[in-house]
């Protein structure tokens, strides 16, 4: 199986490619469109800011290129909110895949931001997460959030109910890190490779 992670100027690269290592999967790692329109997967992960990414993406071509992708494609983290139409972080359009908006968690509530840690999936229903991942514990890392929506497949909760994953046609999403997730991440990077 041929897996391209997607280089781009966001971190968090290596950890989901040791991550597939550990399952005993070779990926690749590129920004060559030729490389990545021909991939059977794309991961799409990201720890980063939204609008210089989103500048570096329109400037490579990639952010043309991804919409268009038709393989199935996981997006982690900043990769899954570069995915929806707007960011409030720096107040950019994203790449509209998702038709959802990012928002930023109100810290006058009382609540630490960024929402670092570990928190249990509800609401679970989707073909990448299916019924079997309600309840489980996946580790975020985050100070922005995709509001919930027609796409969502999981939610959490920290101050407010957001997205934990959605998921449109071939495209996948989570906010948290199935990287750093423990077995329950291991066993949802082993059926997005299944799918």
């Amino acid at each position: 199986m041929n897996i391209v992670i997607i280089q781009y100027n966001a971190g968090n690269i290596r950890s989901v490619d040791f991550a597939l290592s550990r399952l005993g999967v070779k990926a690749v790692t590129s920004a060559d469109p030729e490389m990545i329109t021909s991939a059977d997967k794309v991961i799409f992960p990201g720890v980063g800011e939204a609008a210089g990414t989103m500048t570096h993406l329109q400037e490579t071509g990639l952010a043309r290129l991804i919409p268009s992708l038709k393989q199935d494609f996981l997006g982690i983290c900043l990769g899954m909110q570069l995915m929806c139409s707007f960011s409030e972080e720096g107040n950019v359009p994203c790449l509209d895949i998702i038709p959802l908006r990012v928002k930023r968690f109100d810290a006058g509530s009382g609540l630490k931001v960024p929402h670092m840690g570990w928190n249990r999936l509800e609401n679970v229903g989707g073909r990448l997460l299916d019924s079997s991942f309600e309840g489980e514990f996946m580790y975020f890392v985050h100070s922005y959030y995709v509001e919930t929506g027609r796409f969502t497949t999981a939610t959490t909760v920290y101050g407010t109910p957001f997205s934990a994953a959605v998921e449109r046609d071939n495209f996948f999403a989570t906010q948290f890190h199935p990287e750093k997730s423990g077995k329950a991440g291991s066993r949802l990077l082993e059926k997005f490779l299944s799918l």
